[in-house]
């Protein structure tokens, strides 16, 4: 893996088209997606109770692009999307704002100059990195953070049943691997690997480019956390690891997993086409 310098791009409302267009560009050799949400709390509730707006403001997600060895591309490009919230008016954890805050989270900025869902959603949908099973996406323990994805590009609620959110989401990322998912396969065992994000990384000595707590931090971290792994475990058994973890999402389903029980699917709906790429009503 190469070590370039890294360089974080912070995107608001004025830059978001300028910066999808740069990943845009750069999906097309850099074809692993990791990501990362930074939230302040309150998402404790299982699935199916996700039914407003306020579940899913979340401040930041952060995307970091590799290729297929995990090397970043040359310009070190990485990229933290800031939302709009306003602390007046959304639901918050005061010690999950206090931890953001310390982490370099500017609140006022996120409610004056932060992206609209809604926006962020429509250029995520004609950005090449969804609905494409070329794209590989690389999250730790991303149930939520897929749930908040699907929700800007569908605009609508997600599904109460668990069988039809897996459904979406194999619609819209057709190859995904949550490092959680991973650190329960029998090949891991005596390594011994637990914990957070970074202490996981930690244990590894990955070392983290970046402000902790930062999607765009961590989002880089996710990625270079797994592919340590793969090298170090998996190098010549990967062919026969990635189906078994491959679009499991850790705390959901009923395989490998220790969330909620699963739902069998009882109808065969299909799964909603993302928004069209017109001008969306707020959210």
């Amino acid at each position: 893996m190469n070590d370039p310098e890294v360089k974080i791009h912070d995107v608001w409302a004025n830059n978001l088209e300028e910066e999808f267009k740069r990943i845009r560009d750069t999906v097309k050799n850099y074809p692993f997606v990791a990501m990362d949400t930074e939230f302040p709390g309150v998402v404790a509730t299982p699935l199916g109770q996700f039914k407003s707006k306020e579940d899913f403001n979340y401040q930041q997600v952060g995307f970091a692009l590799l290729d297929k060895e995990g090397n970043m591309p040359p310009t070190g490009d990485v990229w933290q999307f800031n939302f709009q919230f306003s602390l007046n008016d959304d639901m918050y954890s005061q010690d999950s704002v206090d931890l953001l805050r310390n982490a370099g989270i500017d609140f006022g900025r996120h409610q004056v100059e932060g992206i609209r869902m809604a926006d962020f959603g429509e250029l995520l949908t004609t950005s090449g990195l969804i609905v494409d099973e070329h794209i590989t996406w690389l999250t730790f323990h991303s149930g939520y953070d897929f749930g908040y994805l699907m929700r800007s590009i569908l605009l609508s609620e997600l599904p109460k049943e668990e069988s039809q959110f897996f459904q979406y989401h194999r619609k819209l990322f057709p190859c995904s691997y949550d490092l959680k998912m991973l650190l329960k396969h029998p090949g891991l065992v005596n390594a011994k690997l637990r914990g957070g994000l970074q202490e996981l990384a930690d244990q590894l000595k990955v070392i983290r480019k970046g402000q902790q707590h930062q999607a765009g931090s961590d989002s880089l971290l996710t990625a270079q956390t797994f592919f340590k792994i793969k090298e170090r475990f998996f190098e010549d058994t990967w062919d026969q690891v990635a189906p078994t973890v491959e679009g499991h999402l850790y705390g959901l389903g009923n395989t490998l997993s220790s969330g909620a029980p699963f739902v069998q699917m009882t109808d065969s709906s299909s799964t909603p086409e993302p928004q069209q790429s017109s001008t969306p009503e707020a959210t």
